[in-house]
């Protein structure tokens, strides 16, 4: 079984990249954002340490709940709280972050020989060491005015937030020099599969 991560800024189209894998590679997919919300289910031990984290942060605030109605976590609240607060988003990401990987390698280990190709797309992909998982890492790169071209007609964006988010976001240089391969997506879906098609040539 080979383990390939990808990684990829806002925008740059990972999604058509998992699109390909699924359906010309039977590759099995793992979305870190997907698992992390799985994980933040009612119940489970990330749930609570949340509720506990948030509650004590929220402790001489009124009028702000943290659990809908029916029972999930306020995330919107969660962002609100987090997009002002560094530290809160520290410790946010320090509680996410090392439980989703655990889960990620458990799950890999449950899998192992039984699938072809096991993809893990992430956006701090590199950061938070999945070198050390992965038999390679792919970066999807899309030229930045594609980007933002992409954002605000799918999620309505307007272009100075597309700018503000990739602002924050690891530059080129980045990205380039902690991956293997670089698969340029600002083409045609055609154009991407003919470069995943040489990447795995390659790889296999």
């Amino acid at each position: 079984m080979k383990i390939i991560g990808i990684t990829g800024g806002v925008g740059a189209g990972k999604s058509t990249v998992l699109q390909i894998m699924r359906q010309d590679y039977h590759a099995y997919i793992v979305e870190a954002d997907r698992l992390a919300e799985q994980l933040m289910e009612p119940g489970t031990r990330l749930y609570q340490r949340i509720l506990e984290y948030f509650q004590a942060y929220l402790e001489d605030r009124s009028g702000d709940t943290l659990i809908l109605p029916d029972g999930h976590l306020n995330r919107p609240l969660i962002a609100k709280l987090i997009f002002s607060d560094p530290e809160a988003l520290a410790s946010l990401n320090q509680m996410v972050h090392p439980a989703v990987k655990e889960a990620i390698c458990s799950d890999i280990e449950a899998r192992r020989g039984k699938e072809p190709i096991y993809l893990i797309e992430a956006a701090l992909l590199i950061e938070d060491g999945y070198d050390a998982i992965c038999d390679e890492l792919w970066y999807i790169y899309t030229d930045p005015k594609v980007r933002i071209a992409r954002l605000m007609a799918s999620r309505n964006y307007s272009e100075d937030k597309c700018l503000r988010i990739m602002d924050n976001q690891a530059s080129d240089d980045y990205y380039r020099a902690h991956t293997r391969y670089t698969i340029d997506n600002t083409g045609t879906m055609e154009d991407t599969r003919a470069q995943i098609r040489k990447i795995l040539l390659k790889s296999f």
